[in-house]
């Protein structure tokens, strides 16, 4: 006899875009909580293709979803960073906290 086990994704894509800043830190704040609350999955990749700025509202914002992410025993993941954002990461040193890949068929490879 089989028995059907429902899998879980294994990682859900949370798409960004625009200039993350104080003018739309909270809604992005709240969205991405409540992905990474919801969601079935163990890894949350957010895809930063799109982004066009950040400043520290924006980074804060990345850094309280990884640290709620990693209560609820999940993994927040970045991924298709442009070299100008990238520099903000690299400058303050969060390149070294958040698991960054240059785009998501990079971070697939991983999950192997």
């Amino acid at each position: 006899m089989m028995q059907y086990a429902p899998s879980r994704p294994q990682f859900e894509v949370f798409q960004v875009s625009g200039h993350l800043n104080g003018i739309n830190a909270t809604d992005l704040q709240n969205q991405l909580k409540h992905k990474v609350a919801s969601t079935p999955a163990q890894d949350i990749l957010v895809d930063m293709a799109q982004v066009d700025s950040l400043d520290s509202s924006g980074l804060m914002v990345l850094v309280g979803a990884l640290s709620f992410a990693q209560r609820l025993g999940r993994q927040l993941v970045l991924c298709s960073i442009s070299p100008s954002v990238r520099i903000i990461f690299e400058l303050t040193q969060l390149d070294k906290v958040f698991p960054i890949f240059d785009n998501q068929a990079a971070f697939e490879t991983t999950l192997i």
